[in-house]
């Protein structure tokens, strides 16, 4: 028996571990398993390489808990090490034998799946054990070799009777771990970050029904055998080109991904690129609607089929973290601890790929099937709009095939939009002027005024609207965006043509101060206006840009501080061309006062703004006036 010294450049590396470098403990049996592909996996590339004639088989990787003992076991198939190689490999901290073979066969590894990159990955063992054994075999003609480490420098190796290829580590759990020595625990953890590794991981037994044969008697009792309990899929549906899936494959994963989600997603995009950086993945577009919160179900990175995180920022662009799937790739740099990302310029140019790709597939969609796409239009609008905003490169792709819906339920896109609309909605001053609702209920009057003059009237209702209006206004020409309840139909698109007010400049007068003395001036602007003798005698509306000002400051943005606390502030407009309003001049101050009172809140009442002791009294007072 040999005994040394583990050769690190820090005396105490193991506090080190368990402080610094895994920030949750339960990512050793992560690390592990990751070993024991790496090692099975090189076996698997030398035998393909004709470096060795060890027949490969069908190795699998075990977890065993034995919780008499307070004992984990990780055994596998693959390479193994001889004596020397355990020295070098485990005793040599930052060391990585796994990066030192892919620098061996660089060119014919390049392939092979191996993760590489970290020498440190085995020590996480000691975050949960207080004592740590190795016994391993290599695919050499070699006597097997058994390590013993108890969290310290300290170690000892000796020769072992191990006939069967593959290394086993022994984790002897420390008192206060004892959780992973749970079966519910470790299954927990192995469907985690395990669950589509590219070996089989067996865990347990499970009881499986033969089927029956054909000629069996209808009572005759199914038999059932035990057989391994493999709990990952070692070929998941991103490790397959494109052409191998079919649409039900693609859905099947969904579910195998995220098997609480119930509903299925509207379409997938499948990343495949090798060049310049090798990345793999599907995401899908779930149904969103306005819904702008991040759900749960994120999109998870993996490297080589390793779990890392399922925080993607960086990688994905932000407005498609909204979406689910999978990003595998073993460019992307990590941190020594494989646990979150490092800047650089690949993540960079990953992300524009990815922006990229998930605009030709919309596009694509668009064009194929432009019926189809409207009616999933709702559904994926949040994501293209926040797309619009936040990626310039996004919003020039966007602009072949986003959609904008009308009240009616018509779709077009931007440029189909002007081209109806030209003709009927330039104003005076050669203004292309986009009307828009944001909530067809609410805004049902001002909506039906516009299309009497036979505008077309845009539903632009989600949580984002604001922002993006305004982007589309500082990058067309020439146009601009108002909302219907903004302002009376006829000063919606100023024409040359202007109504003439049947009142005097001096009746005008008199008339703004009756109004103020009742209207309050807190929330109400008085702003006299000649319309049409049969529009309504009082329309409330609020001015376009403060109200679009203070949207924009609620969601984000919007340049002026405080605005989101601002009161609500309306313009009540009042039409001296009606009836009404020339019987409200003429009346006594008692009646001009009640007349007033209940036109105000009428107008009110039609924009839900009418509500509490206010409505009460409204409705109180009307029945008054009927008796």
């Amino acid at each position: 028996m040999a005994t040394g010294k583990i050769n690190v450049s820090v005396e105490n590396i193991f506090p080190l571990i368990k402080k610094f470098l895994y920030s949750d403990h339960e990512i050793f049996l992560r690390e592990l398993i990751s070993n024991a592909t790496d090692a099975t996996l090189k076996l698997k590339h030398l035998t393909s390489i004709g470096e060795t004639d060890v027949e490969y088989g069908n190795p699998k990787i075990e977890v065993k808990i034995d919780k008499e003992n307070q004992k984990l076991h990780i055994i596998d198939q693959g390479i193994g090490m001889t004596k020397e190689e355990v020295e070098k490999y485990i005793n040599q901290v930052a060391f990585s034998g796994a990066e030192e073979f892919l620098e061996k066969y660089k060119d014919s590894a390049k392939d092979s799946g191996i993760i590489g990159h970290f020498g440190l990955g085995f020590y996480s063992a000691f975050m949960v054990a207080n004592k740590v054994e190795i016994i391993t075999k290599s695919y050499k003609d070699e006597p097997a070799a058994h390590w013993i480490c108890e969290g310290t420098t300290d170690f000892t190796i000796e020769d072992a009777d191990k006939k069967e290829r593959g290394s086993e580590i022994i984790l002897h759990i420390n008192d206060d771990e004892k959780e992973f020595l749970e079966e519910s625990k470790i299954s927990e953890l192995l469907t985690k970050y395990n669950k589509f590794m590219p070996v089989p991981i067996k865990f347990g037994t499970k009881e499986k029904e033969l089927p029956k044969a054909e000629d069996a008697p209808e009572d005759e009792e199914a038999k059932k055998v035990t057989v391994d309990n493999i709990i990952n899929n070692p070929e998941p549906a991103w490790t397959k080109q494109p052409t191998e899936l079919e649409e039900q494959d693609y859905k099947g994963f969904y579910r195998e991904l995220y098997p609480m989600q119930f509903e299925e997603p509207l379409f997938h995009i499948h990343l495949n690129v090798d060049y310049p950086f090798n990345l793999t993945g599907i995401l899908y577009f779930p149904k969103l609607s306005n819904n702008m919160t991040m759900q749960q179900d994120k999109i998870q990175l993996y490297q080589n089929q390793v779990f890392v995180t399922d925080n993607v920022e960086g990688i994905v662009p932000e407005f498609l973290t909204m979406l689910r799937g999978v990003i595998d790739s073993p460019d992307i740099p990590l941190n020594v601890s494989r646990s979150y990302l490092q800047a650089d310029g690949a993540v960079k140019k990953i992300s524009s790929y990815i922006t990229r790709k998930v605009a030709d597939k919309l596009k694509s969609l668009f064009n194929d099937n432009r019926e189809d796409f409207e009616k999933k239009w709702d559904d994926i609008k949040v994501v293209i709009e926040y797309g619009m905003l936040s990626e310039d490169k996004f919003f020039d792709k966007a602009d072949k095939f986003a959609l904008y819906p009308t009240v009616d339920k018509n779709y077009f896109t931007f440029e189909e939009l002007q081209e109806k609309i030209k003709e009927n909605q330039t104003d005076k001053d050669g203004k292309t002027i986009i009307l828009y609702a944001s909530n067809k209920d609410e805004q049902h009057s001002y909506i039906e005024a516009a299309k009497t003059k036979g505008y077309e009237v845009l539903l632009l209702d989600s949580p984002i609207v604001s922002h993006l209006i305004q982007k589309l206004e500082t990058s067309k020409e020439n146009i601009s965006f108002v909302r219907v309840d903004s302002d009376h139909v006829d000063n919606l698109i100023k024409k040359e043509e202007e109504q003439v007010s049947k009142l005097s400049e001096e009746e005008k007068e008199k008339l703004k101060t009756d109004f103020e003395k009742v209207v309050p001036k807190k929330t109400y602007t008085v702003q006299l206006e000649a319309m049409d003798s049969s529009s309504a005698p009082l329309i409330i509306t609020q001015p376009e840009f403060m109200r679009r000002m203070k949207e924009m400051q609620q969601t984000g943005g919007g340049g002026m501080f405080g605005m989101g606390n601002m009161p609500e502030m309306y313009n009540l407009v009042v039409n001296t061309n009606n009836e009404l309003i020339s019987t409200i001049l003429n009346s006594d101050e008692e009646t001009q006062g009640k007349l007033i009172k209940q036109s105000l809140d009428l107008a009110r009442l039609s924009q839900n703004l009418l509500k509490g002791e206010e409505l009460t009294n409204f409705v109180k007072r009307s029945f008054e006036m009927i008796k």
